[in-house]
């Protein structure tokens, strides 16, 4: 029975290394996967999923304006699993579609995104997907107290914790750190 994984951490946890590990898994027994990451996402290189740890992988891009169903239904093969990093940037409306993408089409779907953003607030696609996924996943990442870190705080040039900004700016280690609640709370509060 197909279903709609949300795994979901604060930065650094391996959530693109296990996306490419589950592809690599469902690959390797000659079935079809679809990757898919965000076009606003421009890291590494426009179009790929990239693993901190070396690994990476061609994806098809997904914006707001993305007619996810049609873009399934015009894979030249029959697909086995749906994998989506950058999973927080998707629209409701979206998430609403891989759920029809289950539920219709019986295609599993691996939603891999992160929880919060660096003010404490849930993302659009992930409010969505807690709310509707099947199976919620936690990928754990450390703070550097060695607690659990369960929030991303945004610095900027110097280090130093940014309290306000838009929700989206894309950065890497150099903008953004995860931390424990505890220590989440210390740098933002005035």
């Amino acid at each position: 029975m197909a279903k709609l994984y949300f795994y979901y951490s604060a930065m650094n946890a391996g959530k693109s290394t296990a996306l490419l590990q589950s592809a690599h898994n469902y690959q390797e027994r000659g079935m079809s996967v679809l990757l898919m990451t965000a076009a606003i996402d421009n890291r590494v290189e426009t179009g790929k999923i990239a693993s901190r740890i070396g690994i990476s992988a061609e994806a098809s891009l997904f914006d707001k304006n993305t007619d996810i169903m049609q873009l399934v239904k015009a894979q030249p093969k029959a697909l086995s699993c749906i994998l989506i990093d950058e999973a927080q940037f998707l629209t409701k409306q979206q998430v609403y579609a891989i759920s029809e993408v289950v539920d219709k089409l019986k295609i599993p779907v691996l939603a891999f995104g992160i929880r919060t953003d660096f003010q404490g607030e849930l993302f659009e696609g992930s409010q969505a997907l807690l709310a509707w996924s099947d199976k919620l996943v936690e990928l754990k990442t450390v703070c550097h107290c060695g607690k659990k870190a369960t929030m991303v705080m945004r610095v900027n040039e110097q280090g130093i914790p940014v309290k306000e900004g838009q929700q989206v700016e894309i950065g890497g280690n150099d903008r953004y750190v995860s931390v424990c609640r505890k220590h989440f709370k210390e740098a933002v509060r005035d």
